[in-house]
């Protein structure tokens, strides 16, 4: 489908990548990895089209669409979000301007095999302009958008009221309904919050066209990819499997690297060795030669700069006491949205509790709570003896001083840290040795926000709360900070979307969902395999008994349940009757249509018909158009048919009580 060979990119006399060679075939779906500063984001857009590389070519055929998600976009504010969603005009185009080439063609083409090819290639391109503008276009953009958070309320309000994150998720929605050949996501997780990416991911799977995504999220790329990219040190390297078993890969590919680097300098010294003896001896001097010849001649073995990365060790701070923070009968509500009221929770010392759920439950609030950056409406926060707090999130990054370096940032807060530790700990979240006289009203978000926990560290806090820390983290450096965590002896509480993360830290997760906090012990994946299916089930048990209770309150005597059910199947029938009316005028079109559809084939299916190339594209186009009828028709009745069950499941279950 797409092809690169060889390609490459510099920056002024950097090589950002080079002998890049590979394919993207269809329904592929490639995940993107490498370092921060590797490179992914230029690939992606050297493959969309965007910039052209140095070096190499990118083949892609005329007929492939390639749609590109960028990590920031801004849109023009005008229209609706439900419009832009449905704007996909651009691709509709080229489509129309196919068809017209196509219909132009036919009536050109003399032979019958030159019809066949044609009238084959316009009917595909029919489909394909239907499924773009159809009946449905607007029922799939309202699914699309519901299924990424975006509330019904919203689909009408215009597009400039939005904020940048929700305007990153409008702007996928609106590729996800143009549905592309090749679809390109760098890093589309960002501004999602947990339901949404679970959406995105089943949604992903389905998805029939090829994908190639860059993403820190390993879990979302475990689930998705069966094949990995990876960009390091300007090399480029291909693996076949998920995340997990190109990590695996990778460390196989590295041991024997390692292996026949060590082998390859022990032959160089034995070389050198053997010149170094046998130079002046004129006996030798041929074999003294030909070793020489052989050292030129050889291909060096280069190792990585760096093949692991930089670890770290939290400073420790001092130990708290047992209770760290008390919740006694907390409420917090914004205007007429009830967060959560009378929360009686505990975090206890060494516990790393994250908190999950939709955007909008209050996990970053009561992160504010502890800290003590907003006030409970009612209720109390009480923190225990000896209890420091570390708070991060985003907005924190507003408080850097422009004046300061990143280094002069970093000693602010370091205490009687060693420069070296220091050093060390800004190398870990990607800092290097060429960034720490930048000064940080330069720097750009991620940074700013990657120097705001450096200096959180460097302050030792024993109770850290943590709001989305693995934000702009490339995937080394995730791993660094929990390999971190996991050895830091104070307590942590965080918000986090990266389900890798929780799994390696959590020992608790806080579940924030229609108004209540849970708390279960373990990790995401005990969540997710054993907490989310009890809490299923005991939804389903407390319906159950509200049923129960129901019917025995509207128990009756003989006489009266009579009556009862008299009613009941009257008001049943009004109920049904238009539903009833509706489905037999839809099985009444389907039918006018199936016969419709079946006379069409028939007409195609005769020769004479394409001696007349405008009749066949008249017969294309209503065909299709039958066929997006039925299929719209076949919905609706399903749809009707569903709501004609539940209502009599309704009824039944009104007589059982």
């Amino acid at each position: 489908m797409i092809a690169l060979q060889n390609v490459s990119r510099t920056f002024g006399d950097d090589v950002v990548f080079s002998g890049v060679s590979s394919i993207i075939r269809p329904g592929d779906k490639i995940g993107l990895v490498g370092t921060n500063g590797a490179g992914k984001t230029t690939l992606l857009r050297i493959i969309a089209g965007e910039i052209e590389p140095d070096g190499g070519t990118v083949t892609r055929p005329k007929n492939v669409r390639v749609a590109y998600l960028p990590q920031e976009c801004s849109l023009s504010a005008e229209g609706s979000l439900i419009d832009h969603v449905q704007k996909v005009n651009r691709d509709l185009e080229l489509l129309k301007e196919e068809i017209s080439k196509l219909e132009h063609l036919m009536k050109e083409v003399s032979t019958r095999e030159e019809t066949e090819k044609l009238a084959l290639r316009y009917a595909r391109a029919l489909e394909q302009l239907e499924s773009l503008s159809g009946y449905d276009l607007k029922a799939r953009a309202e699914k699309i958008l519901s299924g990424l958070g975006f509330p019904e309320a919203w689909w009408d309000r215009p597009l400039g009221s939005l904020s940048g994150g929700w305007i990153m998720r409008a702007e996928l929605a609106r590729l996800l309904l143009s549905e592309p050949d090749v679809l390109l996501l760098d890093e589309p997780t960002n501004h999602l919050d947990w339901p949404s990416i679970m959406w995105l991911e089943e949604f992903l799977k389905s998805f029939k066209g090829s994908l190639v995504m860059v993403s820190h999220d390993r879990e979302f790329l475990n689930r998705l990819v069966f094949r990995i990219w990876e960009l390091e040190n300007g090399s480029f390297y291909e693996y076949q499997g998920n995340y997990d078993s190109y990590r695996e890969q990778r460390e196989e590919r590295l041991r024997h690297l390692r292996s026949a680097y060590k082998q390859q300098q022990e032959r160089i010294r034995q070389i050198e060795e053997f010149i170094a003896r046998n130079r002046v001896r004129k006996d030798r001097a041929r074999q003294v030669q030909s070793r020489i010849k052989m050292l030129e001649k050889m291909e060096l073995i280069e190792l990585p700069p760096s093949v692991e990365p930089i670890d770290f060790l939290f400073p420790q701070p001092e130990r708290s006491g047992r209770v760290v923070v008390e919740l006694r009968n907390v409420s917090k509500r914004f205007g007429d949205t009830t967060l959560y009221e009378g929360l009686n929770l505990l975090v206890e010392r060494g516990h790393r509790i994250a908190f999950i759920g939709a955007n909008g439950t209050g996990k970053s609030t009561l992160l504010k709570m502890i800290a003590g950056e907003v006030t409970p409406d009612c209720g109390t926060i009480a923190l225990g003896t000896r209890v420091k707090i570390g708070y991060f999130s985003q907005h924190r990054m507003e408080m850097l001083n422009p004046d300061f370096t990143v280094l002069e940032e970093a000693f602010s807060v370091s205490g009687d840290l060693t420069n070296f530790q220091v050093r060390q700990i800004l190398g870990a979240f990607g800092f290097g040795d060429t960034d720490l006289d930048k000064r940080t009203v330069v720097l750009s978000g991620g940074e700013k926000a990657r120097l705001c926990l450096c200096k959180l560290i460097f302050e030792r806090p024993n109770l850290l709360l943590l709001d989305e820390p693995t934000n702009h983290l490339d995937i080394p450096s995730r791993e660094t900070l929990e390999k971190a965590l996991l050895e830091f002896e104070g307590t942590v509480c965080f918000v986090s979307h990266d389900r890798k993360f929780i799994d390696a830290l959590a020992t608790q997760v806080w579940y924030f969902d229609k108004g209540k906090v849970e708390a279960f012990p373990g990790n995401y994946r005990d969540f997710e395999e054993i907490w989310k299916n009890r809490l299923c089930q005991a939804g389903e048990e407390n319906r159950k008994e509200d049923r129960k209770a129901g019917g025995e309150r509207r128990k009756k005597s003989s006489d009266e349940r009579k009556r009862l059910e008299a009613e009941l199947r009257n008001a049943l029938y009004r109920r049904k009757k238009p539903l009833m009316d509706e489905i037999a005028h839809i099985e009444e079109r389907i039918e006018e249509i199936q016969k419709e559809m079946e006379q069409i084939e028939k007409l195609l299916s005769e020769p004479e018909t394409y001696r007349d190339p405008g009749k066949i594209g008249e017969l294309n186009r209503r065909y299709s158009e039958l066929k997006s009828e039925n299929n719209r028709l076949t919905l609706l009745w399903e749809e009707k048919s569903i709501k004609l069950e539940e209502l009599e499941r309704e009824f039944r279950a009104q007589l059982c009580g």
